[in-house]
């Protein structure tokens, strides 16, 4: 299986793909497809990338990630199994000018959207049980479906999350070196990470790799590498509750406690402290 591009299965004479996932592990390579995905987390949490946007994901989450979007989701096996349900689709499918009829005016944002990525939050409850249908439904009913989903989020506040838009399938090769930066990257970023560790990753030298990234991120690698620290803070400082600050900041990749401190709050706008009360 490639992981850069990866061929969505689909069953024949189907515009539409559905997708249940009920694992103790998702498929956790950074990928991407011409398809649209809208994702629906029903159980777990984790971690993903979309785009150039690190972030934690969690139960009642609804995501829309565009065609070409290089995204990955990773969960924590030991937290448990996770749920999520996808749909699949290509807006080429149905032509042309299908969707740029006049009754599908009001949904044009949500494609536009897509293409950097899009998080729902909060109770979506006629959004969730329209994502939960669709399993057992005939192919009529399934497209009927559809439209009314990509007509509730076009209602709904979304929440655009890369900074950096694709508009182009990586090639294998390029996919793969992708890959084992990001890969690298979330089993590592634990420990004192160079730059010359990771540009030895990618098989570069340093400079070379920081202009490489920054052209395909639309960020550096250490804003990158902070995300990441910061985000996997976060959710210690949310869930373990017995861990001290100091020791938080060294178990997410700080050598510093006054660093981390700095670094927490130029991304969050609070101080870790504070993100502990408010969760």
């Amino acid at each position: 299986m490639k992981v850069l591009p990866f061929k969505i299965p689909k069953p024949e004479n189907a515009t539409l793909v559905v997708q249940e996932d009920l694992v103790p592990k998702l498929y956790d390579k950074l990928h991407q497809h011409q398809e649209i995905q809208i994702s629906l987390i029903k159980k777990g949490e984790g971690s993903f990338i979309i785009g150039d946007c690190v972030g934690e994901f969690k139960e009642g989450e609804i995501f829309i990630i565009g065609e070409n979007l290089p995204h990955v989701f990773r969960n924590d096996p030991l937290e448990g199994p996770v749920h999520m349900v996808s749909l699949f689709f290509m807006k080429s499918t149905y032509g042309d000018q299908f969707f740029n009829l006049p009754e599908f005016k009001g949904i044009q944002h949500v494609f536009e959207s897509s293409s950097s990525g899009i998080r729902l939050e909060g109770h979506q409850k006629k959004l969730i049980h329209l994502i939960e249908m669709l399993s057992g439904q005939s192919k009529l009913h399934r497209f009927i479906s559809f439209l009314e989903i990509l007509d509730t989020i076009s209602k709904e506040d979304c929440t655009n999350l890369s900074s950096a838009i694709y508009t182009k399938s990586y090639g294998e090769e390029e996919g793969k070196r992708m890959r084992d930066i990001f890969e690298f990257t979330l089993n590592h970023f634990d420990s004192n990470v160079s730059l010359g560790q990771v540009a030895g990753v990618a098989n570069m030298s340093p400079n070379a790799f920081c202009r490489y990234f920054k052209q395909r991120t639309n960020k550096t690698y250490i804003n990158f590498l902070l995300d990441i620290r910061v985000g996997h803070a976060c959710k210690l400082l949310s869930k373990k509750t017995d861990l001290s600050i100091a020791e938080i900041s060294f178990k997410s990749g700080f050598n510093n406690l006054t660093n981390f401190n700095r670094k927490f709050k130029s991304i969050k706008g609070m101080t870790p402290s504070e993100f502990r009360n408010k969760s």
